[in-house]
């Protein structure tokens, strides 16, 4: 597997939802809240996530198993737009609290959970960046 522009337009996308949704996230607690920011990160980190989901249905790897090119990894993607579709439902309905928290478990499971196994040493992208850009691995 090569890095390919799909390829590097997913990586693009997943790493600058990974840098703007603690902004989202953060304009939005304690004292001092800056809604219009969070409202213009919020709105960015939706739509790279939405990027990312997109473009992660054409990617296929040959590490496990596939039916039609779609491997389990790909189960994220109808989770991740379900998830985004139910936090606007929250939000049109007044449930900020269920919007917030929708919202936290969608960073969490989609940037860190998912970028985590993304990154392990054996796969594509983790060898890409842990061995040849960092030269860690």
């Amino acid at each position: 597997m090569q890095l390919t522009p799909l390829i590097a337009i997913h990586m693009s996308a997943a790493l600058a939802a990974i840098a703007t949704g603690p902004v989202a996230l953060w304009a939005r607690k304690g004292r001092a809240q800056h809604p219009r920011l969070h409202r213009a990160f919020g709105y960015a980190w939706v739509t790279l996530m939405i990027v990312t989901a997109a473009t992660a249905v054409f990617i296929s790897g040959n590490d496990l198993p596939h039916i039609a090119g779609l491997g389990p990894v790909h189960l994220l993607i109808p989770v991740s737009i379900g998830m985004l579709f139910f936090a606007f439902r929250f939000l049109a309905r007044g449930d900020i609290a269920g919007h917030r928290k929708m919202m936290q478990r969608l960073y969490f499971g989609a940037c860190i959970v998912a970028g985590a196994f993304t990154l392990l040493p054996n796969r594509y992208l983790g060898h890409v960046v842990l061995g040849q850009w960092l030269g860690v691995a």
